[in-house]
């Protein structure tokens, strides 16, 4: 989570709140899409974070892809919005966020994988018919309509 998100959690603690964030699905020739293991919760999920005071949804995919997996993205194409009851997520250290999240699609990235050791255990492109297990729960739906897209199209 950014500076912003980390001065207000000072004042208001665990407390909910409404957090903008915006995550990028990156995918490869091979048609599969990356993903990073988070530290916080050893669960699977796309780059992306929180938005910071000022910074455009993809100026914020960006940065976030840059920080977490040391790719440079560009063309990022709008993929869903997201946000709602299955955005609700309780983080493990008891901060609980609504998560209203643009995600955007790219096969134009640059850059060699680099792990944010705070951030991510692993990044590891992974194809569509081999998924792992565990999803961070904010990132569930977006995986989902990912895999169905692809799904459709190659019907």
């Amino acid at each position: 989570m950014g500076n912003y998100i980390m001065d207000l959690r000072k004042i208001i603690g665990h407390r909910p709140l409404v957090m903008c964030a915006a995550g990028v699905l990156i995918v490869n020739e091979k048609n599969e899409v990356l993903l990073q293991q988070r530290t916080d919760n050893n669960m699977w999920g796309i780059p992306g974070g929180a938005l910071e005071l000022g910074e455009l949804l993809e100026e914020t995919a960006k940065r976030e892809v840059l920080e977490e997996t040391g790719l440079i993205v560009s063309n990022l194409d709008p993929f869903g919005t997201y946000s709602g009851e299955k955005m609700h997520h309780i983080y493990p250290n008891g901060d609980e966020v609504y998560i209203v999240s643009s995600v955007y699609i790219t096969r134009d990235y640059d850059g060699e994988l680099k792990l944010d050791k705070d951030e991510s255990k692993e990044l590891r492109f992974f194809n569509i018919d081999d998924m792992p297990k565990l999803i961070n729960p904010p990132d569930g739906p977006i995986i989902e309509d990912f895999v169905k897209m692809f799904k459709k199209d190659l019907t």
